[in-house]
């Protein structure tokens, strides 16, 4: 089956974040959505991710690699963290990926792996 990534589109400004009490209730949601999703079969990972700042970025440079500090790009939004999905077509995938922004009200692109 094709594989499909879920990834959490996260806003860098603007906007609160949750308190504690609206994240333990997200989390929650999130951990019932994953439930199902594993129950299906369907579930293959899923990841949060730190903050860009705390990102190191390696770039070729001749025959040596740099490395800087930050994210790879300063953007409004970042990858805030991700689902990989088994499903058998596009539509299955959304059809998780529409639960997923219900769970946790940030929007979701979904992009399907290449083999």
């Amino acid at each position: 089956m094709p594989q499909y990534l879920l990834s959490v589109v996260t806003p860098s400004e603007g906007g609160e974040p949750p308190t504690p009490d609206e994240l333990t209730a997200i989390m929650a949601r999130v951990d019932t959505l994953q439930t199902r999703m594993r129950e299906s079969g369907q579930w293959v990972f899923s990841g949060g991710l730190a903050a860009p700042s705390t990102a190191t970025v390696l770039r070729p440079s001749g025959d040596d690699v740099l490395m800087t500090d930050g994210p790879f790009a300063e953007g409004r939004e970042y990858l805030g963290g991700f689902t990989v999905v088994d499903c058998p077509d596009l539509d299955a995938a959304l059809d998780w990926a529409r639960e997923t922004t219900r769970a946790i009200g940030l929007p979701i692109e979904v992009r399907p792996f290449v083999w």
